[in-house]
């Protein structure tokens, strides 16, 4: 490594937005968490049935999906850092308005539409903390998607142990959501001040015509394409978890509702404990045998799940779960991110398509499960965990990518 390589690492300013980055996947997570671990009550509060849950949970995947269309040119116009600040307020105010609504006058369509509020927030957010943290990781010269995501993981898992212990308590709905919510407008207004540009070509050329054709091109591009179907695969089977797992739990092997958030607890753990040491595996392994070996961790863990007699077996096939579907997300936008000149669009196509799981998943496993049980509703999941494992070969960096010095470093 050259001195001036070394110093850029130790660059205090680049560690103060590398720590950022990991706040603010944190917090992401954290915000998500916090809704789902409140799933089940907020069903007993609405009275409603398994099939109208996937339908109201359809509400933050469509409001997710009006996002990410608009996200690359959103992201180009303002930039990263600024993106970032506006949706993780925008997360948290959505967050804020289903609390307000569950606890004071619980209306189904009225709680869509803050879920929908939630899901384009948090879907462009998604697409400028990523592009964010790719930009920190070519500067730092070091491996650290999968620590970004395990930061999502870290958030996501307080979140939902904060979500459990509420519902032990019995603290209303209201207060837990709104109090999330002023916590992490005021935590965004901190953070993102120590956020930097994320400097690529694409968000220089935003406002030409040129821009918008590359924005637009990647569509056309076969590797981004099928990194979008692993991320699709990989997100299906992590999105099921977080909108069914817990109440798969309760309905399916008669645990309470403190115990189906444990369950999800437990999950989010192990995605956690994925993401910490995927760095490891990733510079080890490469990123086509850890994908592979993830999508059949995953495929083990949900037969378990599945058809495990007793909840313990069921647990311990949560844990396979979750380190298996750990490192689908922050493997596919690191790739996406390979090539700096096309990042903001190639994230933005790979996250749209990845995130059309959140579209079909929550009614499809939710009509499904109302026939069927969501047990045997998670046999889809199975297929989508298949088509990312077929291909993961796309996730190889391309020939024509990054710098030598770059790729030796990174692992990727």
């Amino acid at each position: 490594m050259t001195n001036s390589a070394l110093r850029e690492r130790t660059d205090p300013a680049l560690i103060r937005w590398r720590n950022a980055v990991f706040a603010v996947f944190a917090l992401s997570g954290f915000v998500f968490a916090n809704w789902a671990a409140r799933i089940p009550n907020i069903r007993d509060i609405l009275g409603a049935s398994t099939q109208e849950m996937g339908v109201l949970i359809l509400g933050m995947a469509a409001g997710a999906i009006l996002g990410l269309l608009t996200s690359s040119h959103v992201v180009a116009h303002m930039g990263a850092s600024r993106a970032i600040s506006w949706c993780l307020g925008t997360t948290a105010v959505g967050l804020t308005a289903a609390g307000l609504i569950a606890g004071l006058t619980p209306n189904f369509w009225a709680l869509f539409a803050a879920l929908m509020v939630l899901g384009a927030g948090n879907s462009v957010l998604d697409v400028a903390m990523n592009l964010s943290g790719a930009a920190n990781e070519r500067r730092i010269r070091k491996t650290l998607m999968p620590m970004f995501h395990a930061g999502f993981s870290l958030g996501t898992m307080l979140g939902a142990g904060l979500g459990a212990l509420t519902e032990q308590l019995g603290v209303p709905v209201l207060v837990h959501l709104v109090s999330i919510g002023v916590l992490v407008i005021a935590a965004d207004l901190y953070v993102v001040r120590f956020l930097q540009p994320a400097q690529e070509p694409a968000e220089a050329a935003a406002a030409s015509a040129a821009g918008w054709r590359t924005r637009l091109s990647v569509w056309t591009d076969p590797r981004i394409l099928l990194i979008g179907l692993i991320i699709l695969g990989m997100g299906f089977t992590e999105g099921t978890a977080n909108d069914w797992l817990g109440l798969a739990m309760v309905d399916g092997y008669g645990l309470s509702n403190p115990g189906g958030a444990a369950v999800f607890a437990v999950f989010v753990t192990a995605m956690t404990a994925g993401r910490i040491g995927g760095g490891y595996m990733l510079d080890r392994f490469g990123r086509v045998p850890v994908l592979a070996g993830s999508a059949f961790l995953a495929f083990g863990g949900l037969l378990l799940v599945i058809l495990g007699p007793t909840a313990p077996f069921a647990i311990v096939g949560t844990v396979l779960w979750g380190v298996g579907a750990s490192l689908g997300f922050p493997v596919g936008m690191s790739a996406a991110a390979d090539d700096p000149r096309k990042a903001t669009a190639s994230v933005a196509a790979v996250a749209t398509i990845g995130y059309f799981a959140f579209l079909i998943g929550p009614p499809l496993i939710g009509l499904l499960g109302e026939q069927w049980g969501l047990r045997n509703a998670f046999y889809v999941v199975l297929v989508l965990v298949g088509v990312a494992l077929l291909c993961s070969p796309a996730a190889r960096p391309p020939k024509t990518g990054a710098a030598p010095e770059q790729m030796s470093e990174t692992g990727r």
